[in-house]
């Protein structure tokens, strides 16, 4: 299959024509797809924020102005353009703009800072940057500015007061014809979950994202009536398609933002808009857990709390329906495509002990040893995939995708797990989380499992540490619920639960909370990092 866009790396044609015969690819846009939504329903509220709440058709009707002005103001057809837009309802209206007007968003997060967004400004070679005034105390406009410098033909434009930019509510011209895009165009760039370096560019077309959040909704229960809260970065992954803001619309729900993922600003939206769905990373779950049983908000309307983006442990896992009395779903997926969903029916062991099964019967998964050969069924190894919205390499990384994509076109996630006997999968950790203390191999997850089941601890990280004589330590980072208890309690604890003595963590150490990705994520790499440098001398400069 042709790319619309130079750097990409799509479907070989004998797997694109597969797709759309099996009904999988449809052929039409993200911008048709709201247009259809917009002429049945057209006075149906679409989004809510802090400000606004916006009708199908005030939605439709916005992103066709601004289009317009866009294309006025000298955005074409195949332009890139950053947008870093935090909760609020100008984020979807930018983003059916450019997908009517045919550019390409590339989807930045509000905690990216200059380095991050001059590379995405400059990598992606992009005409323009759409960003906000001020969100959590920061100024997005001196940073606009900075990248200007560096980028003095870009055109900045600004949610908000815009200073010496360009104001988003001037964008707005009468709507014109526009070459609209083909379905099978990349539609935009996301960005990778990696934990190194700035996050790789993922292209995802038209046809391969709408499938993927069209068939989540089958499978997640999406329909007319669901009210779908996003207190994750609307830009992520998890908040878009699985089912996400995406499949809210496309079946014709509301979606409900909050600027803040804290309990204080979700509880009460959750009871003001009747919220049914929910989708959270693991951190955020454990907190909206802790506040729950002390909160005098209604939460019965809760249906179905969604819980994804990283491992959730089983001890917090059984946590969710007497506490919050919602249904949880385990979300595994990825930006790069692959989505794996327990099922709202599926048996209450099969929900809090795996991550589900994948969405499509064309999903094509592979668990492989070291050495790429398939290891036998139950065994644990390193997940490979390919499927009908997994992507076949990241935008312009020709030498880093001969290592993430086999030969045969399969992912390497950097995932390692294992399937069971009725076929979900397990969640064993990340490959680069299993700790190798003097040969023996550790799954971190594991380990912070046993932890969680202690009453005093609120969450927990374990992590390599360096060590000369068995080259790896562990780590464990916990946070305390209330007073934190001694760490030979701890380690005593984590022995009388059976673990095997090479898995006791070598170190306890606490502290108030984790450092946390751009989406609210347990950044790993931070707490290996500070462990490394407190046990390894520095050398003087």
């Amino acid at each position: 299959m042709i790319a619309s866009l130079p750097g990409v790396t799509l479907w070989p044609d004998e797997c694109a024509d597969r797709y759309r015969a099996a009904g999988y690819w449809q052929g039409y846009t993200h911008g048709q797809m709201l247009r259809v939504r917009a002429t049945k329903h057209p006075d149906r509220v679409a989004v809510v924020d802090a400000t606004r709440r916006v009708t199908y058709g005030e939605l439709d009707e916005r992103a066709d102005r601004l289009a317009a002005g866009l294309r006025e103001r000298g955005i074409a057809k195949g332009d890139r353009v950053v947008v870093q837009l935090p909760n609020i309802a100008e984020h979807y209206e930018v983003c059916f703009a450019l997908f009517r007007l045919g550019a390409v968003p590339v989807f930045a997060l509000p905690s990216h800072r200059l380095t991050e967004i001059a590379y995405f400004c400059e990598f992606s070679e992009a005409t323009a940057y759409l960003t906000v005034d001020v969100e959590a105390g920061f100024d997005h406009r001196a940073l606009a500015a900075e990248v200007r410098e560096k980028l003095p033909d870009l055109a900045v434009f600004i949610a908000g007061e815009p200073g010496e930019f360009t104001a988003l509510p001037d964008v707005d011209a009468e709507p014109v014809a526009l070459d609209e895009p083909s379905s099978s165009d990349v539609a935009f760039l996301q960005l990778s979950g990696g934990s190194t370096g700035v996050p790789k560019l993922i292209p995802r077309t038209h046809d391969d994202y709408i499938y993927s959040f069209r068939a989540s909704n089958e499978i997640c229960g999406v329909a007319e009536d669901t009210v779908y809260m996003v207190a994750l970065p609307a830009a992520h992954n998890f908040p878009m398609s699985s089912p996400g803001a995406l499949g809210v619309f496309h079946a014709g729900g509301r979606v409900v933002l909050a600027r803040r993922p804290s309990p204080d600003e979700v509880f009460p939206l959750i009871e003001r808009e009747r919220v049914t769905q929910a989708p959270a990373v693991p951190p955020l779950a454990l907190l909206w857990l802790d506040a729950a049983p002390e909160s005098s908000h209604d939460l019965s309307s809760l249906e179905v709390l969604q819980v994804g983006g990283a491992k959730f442990s089983e001890e917090a896992a059984r946590r969710v329906r007497p506490v919050l009395g919602a249904t949880l779903q385990q979300v595994f997926g990825m930006a790069e495509g692959l989505v794996n969903y327990t099922r709202l029916d599926d048996p209450e062991e099969v929900v809090v002990t795996t991550q589900g099964r994948p969405i499509s019967p064309d999903d094509e998964v592979l668990v492989v040893d070291d050495e790429d050969e398939p290891v036998p069924p139950g065994e644990t190894g390193h997940l490979l995939t390919r499927g009908p919205y997994t992507i076949r390499g990241y935008y312009r990384a020709e030498e880093h995708n001969a290592r993430a994509f086999t030969p045969e076109g399969f992912y390497r996630t950097g995932d390692v797990v294992r399937f069971t006997a009725e076929g979900n999968l397990v969640v064993e950790g990340r490959a680069k989380d299993q700790i190798n203390r003097g040969g023996e191999k550790i799954a971190a997850e594991e380990v912070e499992n046993h932890l969680l089941a202690h009453p005093a601890v609120h969450d927990a990280a374990v992590v390599s540490m360096p060590d000369d004589y068995l080259g790896e330590r562990t780590c464990a980072f916990v946070v305390a619920r209330g007073t934190a208890p001694k760490s030979r309690e701890l380690i005593k604890f984590i022995r009388q639960r059976g673990l095997a003595g090479y898995k006791v963590p070598d170190r306890v150490v606490f502290v108030e909370q984790f450092p946390q990705t751009g989406v609210g994520k347990t950044s790993k790499r931070d707490l290996r990092e500070a462990i490394t440098r407190e046990l390894v001398p520095q050398l003087p400069g």
